[in-house]
């Protein structure tokens, strides 16, 4: 197993669904093109939720027209529905399409009418439309959200989890993400899972996404990473969660702090691909973006380097 990973940026999605206020979309697009210019090769971009419950991201199609092109970095959109997915097909059919798109599934049904407002078998038949309306023009994602465990349901069974693993997998998904959405997964059933699932589908990539909610997120991601796991959702500082409209989280829930994260691979020697100069300031910008400071210990410290001395490009200082 290769020592390189690949991480997806999620600040821009993920991470600003839990802002009360919208962010402007110019904002959102030189966020957007410093993450390419920090070597993500993938990033989550925007979502076509409904632009009435989800407003933050009712420039989704502006957001994806404005942002620079790279070569070889892919950009991701969330769809929740096939109408979704038809909003997608316009942008692509105008020029200004994502790469990329996440289709969603929970994996208990409280999740799911709460999230999704449907049930999990009314999910799973929107999933087979949207795959079907998506025609193969994406690379298409299949996210099980609360794969660890539910905040109305308590306990997941890691069976139902391999099923939509399965299932997402059958229907022709090209990776499939394994949400830890409020931040009740622990090291020992990462590790079992995806090392479960690496077993019962050798060719599929699954990608770890952990909330830190409760401080675990990086050593879960450790332990997905010695599990064989080489695809991990992060986002800048830590932000994120679900909807800012939509309360069934506590505490601080973010996603896991891309920084931090980076600043662990690096010093473990996992190649990364990302620039940490670059990513430094691009941690800054999301700040400044914010208004605020963020939850990042690299943010405040700095990049510990492999050679054993720290970046000069600390994000903020300790007294900021």
């Amino acid at each position: 197993m290769s020592d390189a990973v690949t991480i997806c940026e999620c600040f821009a999605r993920d991470g600003l669904q839990h802002e009360p206020e919208f962010v402007p979309t110019a904002t959102k697009v030189a966020l957007l093109d410093s993450f390419a210019e920090a070597g993500f090769r993938r990033i989550e971009a925007t979502s076509y939720s409904h632009p009435e419950r989800v407003p933050g991201f009712s420039d989704a199609s502006g957001v994806l027209a404005a942002i620079t092109r790279r070569q070889g970095v892919a950009f991701k959109a969330t769809c929740p529905n096939p109408r979704a997915v038809s909003r997608a097909l316009e942008d692509l059919d105008a020029g200004h399409g994502a790469e990329e798109l996440s289709l969603l599934v929970s994996a208990s049904e409280s999740h799911t009418e709460r999230n999704l407002r449907t049930t999990r078998a009314g999910q799973w038949e929107r999933v087979a439309e949207m795959i079907r309306l998506a025609g193969g023009r994406f690379r298409l994602v299949g996210v099980v959200s609360v794969a660890f465990g539910c905040p109305f349901e308590g306990a997941v069974d890691p069976g139902r989890v391999a099923e939509d693993v399965a299932r997402f997998a059958d229907l022709g998904a090209d990776l499939v993400t394994l949400g830890d959405t409020t931040g009740v997964a622990t090291p020992p059933s990462v590790r079992a899972l995806f090392a479960r699932l690496g077993r019962e589908h050798p060719g599929l990539g699954v990608v770890a996404h952990f909330h830190n909610t409760r401080g675990t997120g990086i050593a879960n991601a450790v332990a997905a990473l010695e599990a064989g796991c080489r695809n991990f959702d992060t986002a800048l500082g830590g932000v994120g969660g679900h909807p800012s409209g939509i309360r069934y989280g506590a505490g601080l829930t973010g996603n896991v702090c891309t920084e931090d994260l980076v600043s662990l691979f690096d010093a473990m020697g996992v190649e990364t691909g990302l620039d940490l100069d670059r990513l430094a300031a691009a941690s800054a910008a999301c700040e400044d973006a914010l208004g605020r400071p963020l939850h990042s210990m690299v943010a405040r410290a700095g990049f510990a380097r492999t050679a054993g001395t720290t970046t000069t490009a600390t994000v903020r200082s300790a007294t900021a």
